[in-house]
């Protein structure tokens, strides 16, 4: 089993902060967020790690780092395209797809390695406490997810308009098999990736009737949009 993180992008929300640094390189208690997720990756027993860099890439640097994919195209594409650079490990074997500026611990990584779909993803279940730190009004920042009662994913990343469209929070963490990264690639058969974001190509996938598995997490997890989500997982993490 093979990991891919995707750290190609500048985070410009987090203004100073990464006026020269990329946003996985940006400190939580003290470590980069590329190395929380590097570790928690390690320890659910993933030996080969990747990551697609592209802004100030020289600077995308980690303990357990096996290889490096590169996006020179960071500034005009979005995250399918990065995903697309690491397309021969995803044709090869299964692999976890991680963003790069979120943490977890190992066992959301688990969970992944577990199942047996070919894509599946991790949601949080306890997301509304979480996002009622994060925002005076979720219903702001949330979107959409759904699944049905065999836990196979419906509805994701639309605006949500009622905390009932809402059953979970995705995470950024998934999982594909040779033959669910083959439904992506040709779900771009006719289409550029260039400027597709995640949730929109999981939406695609579902339209065309590729199922997704949803597996729920509980643990400890966050992911970091601007400086006040940092400030607050700083808090959270010092206990």
């Amino acid at each position: 089993m093979k990991a891919i993180i995707l750290a190609a992008g500048r985070g410009s929300r987090m203004e100073g902060l990464t006026a020269q640094l990329p946003k996985c390189m940006v400190k939580l208690q003290g470590r980069p967020l590329l190395a929380w997720q590097v570790e928690a990756l390690q320890a659910a027993g993933i030996k080969e790690i990747g990551v697609v860099r592209g802004y100030c890439k020289e600077r995308v640097q980690a303990h357990g780092i096996t290889h490096y994919f590169e996006n020179p195209r960071w500034q005009e594409t979005n995250m399918v395209y990065s995903l697309m650079q690491a397309r021969q490990w995803l044709a090869d074997s299964p692999c976890i797809v991680s963003y790069g500026d979120i943490f977890y611990e190992p066992q959301a990584v688990l969970s992944l390695l577990q199942s047996v779909a070919d894509i599946a993803l991790t949601y949080d279940v306890n997301f509304l406490s979480l996002w009622q730190a994060r925002a005076s009004n979720p219903l702001d920042d949330l979107e959409t997810f759904r699944i049905d009662a065999s836990g196979n994913l419906v509805t994701i990343g639309e605006k949500a308009q009622t905390l009932e469209e809402i059953q979970g929070q995705y995470m950024g963490l998934l999982r594909f098999t040779p033959k669910g990264w083959h439904e992506v690639e040709t779900l771009f058969t006719d289409r550029s990736p260039d400027k597709i974001d995640m949730t929109s190509m999981l939406r695609a996938l579902l339209a065309q009737r590729v199922p997704i598995t949803a597996i729920p997490y509980g643990g400890s997890w966050g992911e970091i949009d601007n400086q006040s989500d940092l400030a607050l997982y700083e808090k959270r993490l010092a206990g």
